[in-house]
């Protein structure tokens, strides 16, 4: 059965190829030969015809075909007896590459009888494939150091064609650096070397990507490629370089540790270690520098480390240098200069010399208190400060130059008014924001006696109840001084002033120390009504400075005196007898009942009442003035005889009052009346009880008065003997030094003196005893209790009471 093959593109080659069949005796081997890569089904040989079999036969003799050790690539067609191609043969597959030929062992046997055909088939290679490379890139690690001319092996290609078919050369592409150098070896092949024809920079450039060709002999031509990329390998050969060498950079003072100031970036054209920088100060740096600024090795970044003050350092100069981290380490460096920028963080400063902290009030306008110096350690504005006087005083500061000042007293002083001033300075800068301080100056003002003492009003009225006890407290006096220690000090007394023959300082004594004024003797309102003198405040100052108070005694009126009725009058005693007739008529005046009081007015007015009366309806009493009279005319019931008690009471509180008992008698003859409009004078006895009460008190009080005008002339004219030891002067005894000048007005007769300087002296701590003096007179000493001749207040005033009373009764003898 004949079959139609279409004829196809591997047909078309395979006729280029001429196909026989040799007939070799030698062995009876048949061989033919065919291209690979034939279609499946390509007529290969015409087996029968070649073997001189009959075509007919070949089925019922069952020719087969049995391939030696391989795979069944051709078979014979039973029907044609044709040799065809049963699976694509690939020569690369079947055979060795290295192989030259391609051969396959086949047998066709046949039955009938039994034969066996040796033939062989030789597969013929053709181009088919392709040169290609094991790798699609090859890397190669080439120093930058390394010399020209310097060869490095490629991996060759791989082309599994045969013969010419295989590698028949390389190609390189075009590279400034690089050369190929193709090599055969004794089988043949080809070999490619890459050259070195110019040494590398790996900082010109660090990698170069070249391509290798393959390139076959066949037809056509087939070729393979792969890439090369040559690495070039640093070598620490570039320093480290900075952008500049010298920096500049402001920073303000103060700024926050931790600040950046600014970042360093060296750079490096070598790679990897070679590349990695470190930042480092030189020696050059000054260790203060390094104190204030941080340096970050790796990052190169500069931090504020410390305080930084303008004032004391405003350039810094810091010199850095950085390091590689090559085998061989390369370094560069530079120089950062720091600005320092003033900000106003100083206060201004006030320096204080020369101060007087106490000046005397009557220091002169322009006395120097202090030298004032002021200073800001700021620069610019920041530094220009000014000075001033917190309040309005009386100070005043004068510039001596460009930052000193004078303080100075501007106006008059007066300790009095403002015993101390705070005197506050404030300075302040001209910065944004100003920045100010403060300092205050106290100053003391010292005393001058130069103020009067003052006493609280000019006049003094002082009322005083009569019959008040000698030594009795009238009031006080006390004068104010506003002056200091013993400027302030203050000492009474009574100017001398004669009364009636009678000095004032008879009548009254004043406490030297506190102004406490007493009564020395018992006053009787109706002998004395008042009195008018002078008392004086003198300081300690020196000089001595006094002022003085009209002081006005005004004696009050106290009801000590009874009524005394002089009308009517009887010598034997309170009652009296009256005749009228029994034939008056009503209101007749009866009688007239007149009293007398020595007290005031307001004490001796006089009311009178009826305390008994035997007809209240008969007879009328006039309350005011005393009159007596009917209220109806006698009947012949009425008695010829009337009793009446009139009561006569004075005003005072609590009244007095006196009785006198009237007795009438009525008759019927005609007796001698009072007339209504004319009274008859009473007749007194020139010697009654009331005129010898009267001249025995007048004589007492001559006696006195004669007395005491006897014991200060004596007291006057009486030296003092000098004592052996004087106590120490303090400013509490009552006889100093200070107090001379009116020693005088403490030598007294009056024993109610004595007790009033007593309780004086013994609130002090001291107690006031007597101590004789020749012919008369006592005089006052102060004994301090810490002597040890002390007595109890109790004891002295028993003793000074009992002096009174002795004194008294010698005065009454």
């Amino acid at each position: 059965m004949a079959r139609n093959y279409k004829m196809t593109v591997e047909q078309c080659i395979s006729t280029f190829f001429v196909f026989f069949a040799t007939w070799s005796t030698v062995w009876a081997v048949t061989r033919y030969s065919v291209p690979e890569e034939m279609k499946e089904g390509a007529v290969v040989a015409n087996l029968a015809a070649d073997l001189g079999l009959n075509v007919g036969s070949l089925v019922e003799r069952k020719v087969k075909l049995d391939i030696l050790n391989s795979k069944k690539y051709l078979d014979v067609n039973k029907e044609t007896g044709e040799l065809y191609v049963l699976e694509r043969i690939d020569r690369e597959n079947i055979c060795s590459m290295k192989s030259t030929s391609c051969l396959l062992k086949m047998d066709v046997v046949i039955q009938n009888p039994e034969r066996i055909f040796h033939f062989e088939v030789e597969i013929l290679d053709i181009n088919d494939n392709a040169p290609h490379f094991r790798r699609e890139k090859m890397y190669l690690d080439i120093s930058e150091l390394t010399a020209a001319g310097e060869r490095f092996s490629l991996t060759n290609a791989v082309d599994p064609d045969v013969g010419s078919n295989s590698i028949k050369t390389y190609h390189l592409s075009e590279s400034e650096n690089f050369s190929l150098d193709i090599q055969t070896g004794s089988d043949g092949s080809k070999y490619a070397n890459l050259r070195l024809k110019k040494a590398l920079d790996r900082e010109g450039q660090a990698m170069h990507n070249l391509i290798l060709t393959a390139v076959d002999g066949g037809v056509p031509v087939r070729s393979g490629t792969t890439s090369i990329i040559v690495r070039v390998q640093d070598v620490n050969d570039n320093a480290p370089q900075f952008d500049r060498q010298i920096y500049y950079v402001n920073i303000s003072e103060n700024s926050p540790i931790g600040t950046p100031v600014m970042k360093l970036n060296a750079t490096d054209l070598d790679e990897g270690l070679n590349a990695e920088i470190l930042y480092y100060f030189t020696l050059y740096t000054s260790e203060k520098t390094q104190d204030l600024f941080s340096l970050d090795s790796n990052t190169g970044e500069i931090k504020v480390k410390g305080i930084i003050d303008f004032e004391e350092i405003k350039t810094l100069e810091m010199h850095i240098q950085a390091n590689d981290k090559g085998y061989n380490q390369l370094s560069g460096q530079c120089t950062v200069m720091v600005f320092v920028t003033d900000v106003n963080d100083n206060h201004p400063v006030i320096a204080i010399t020369s101060l007087k902290t106490t000046v005397k009030e009557n220091v002169p306008v322009g006395t120097i208190i202090a030298l004032i110096s002021i200073s800001d350690r700021d620069s610019g504005e920041n530094g220009i400060v000014s000075i001033r006087i917190n309040e309005q005083l009386p100070f005043a500061l004068n510039k001596s130059s460009e930052n000193d000042f004078t303080l100075v007293v501007s106006e008059f002083l007066d300790r009095e008014k403002v015993p101390e001033y705070d005197i506050t300075l404030i300075v302040t800068d001209r910065g944004t924001p100003p920045l100010s301080d403060n300092e205050t100056i106290s100053l003391e003002i010292l005393d001058i006696n130069d103020n009067a003492p003052q006493f609280p009003k000019s006049f003094f009225t002082i009322p005083v109840m009569e019959n008040n006890g000698p030594g009795s407290l009238l009031s006080s006096v006390a004068a104010v001084d506003p002056d200091l220690h013993e400027n302030q000090y203050l000492v009474y007394f009574i100017i001398e002033k004669e009364i009636a023959n009678t000095s004032m300082s008879m009548l009254f004594s004043i406490n030297p120390e506190n102004g406490d004024l007493y009564a020395l003797k018992t006053f009787d309102y109706e002998r004395e009504k008042e009195f008018l003198f002078h008392i004086e405040a003198r300081d300690s100052g020196v000089p001595p400075l006094s002022s003085n108070v009209t002081v006005h005694i005004i004696i009050v009126d106290q009801n000590d005196n009874t009524p005394v009725i002089v009308s009517p009058w009887s010598a034997q005693g309170s009652v009296v007898e009256e005749v009228i007739p029994r034939s008056i008529d009503k209101g007749h005046l009866v009688s007239k009942v007149i009293a007398i009081d020595g007290d005031s007015v307001h004490n001796s007015r006089i009311t009178y009442q009826f305390l008994q009366l035997t007809d209240a309806t008969l007879f009328s009493l006039d309350q005011y003035n005393g009159e007596i009279r009917t209220m109806r005319m006698f009947s012949y019931r009425d008695a010829r005889h009337q009793r009446m008690v009139v009561l006569a009471k004075d005003n005072g509180d609590p009244a007095l009052s006196a009785t006198v008992t009237i007795k009438l008698s009525t008759v019927e003859q005609a007796v001698k009346v009072y007339s209504d409009t004319m009274e008859v004078p009473l007749e007194y006895d020139i010697f009654s009880d009331l005129n010898l009460y009267l001249v025995i008190s007048l004589g007492a009080v001559s006696f006195l008065l004669l007395m005491t005008i006897l014991v200060t002339i004596v007291l006057k004219c009486q030296k003092p003997k000098p004592t052996k030891a004087a106590p120490p002067v303090c400013r509490n005894s009552i006889i100093s030094q200070r107090n001379s000048t009116i020693a005088d007005s403490t030598l007294i007769s009056s024993d109610a003196y004595w007790y009033s300087l007593f309780l004086a002296e013994t609130r002090k701590g001291k107690v006031v005893v007597r101590q004789p003096v020749p012919k008369a007179g006592y005089i006052i000493s102060s004994i301090p209790r810490s002597t040890g001749l002390t007595e109890t207040s109790e004891s002295a005033a028993s003793t000074l009471q009992a002096s009174t009373t002795t004194s008294s009764s010698s005065s009454s003898s």
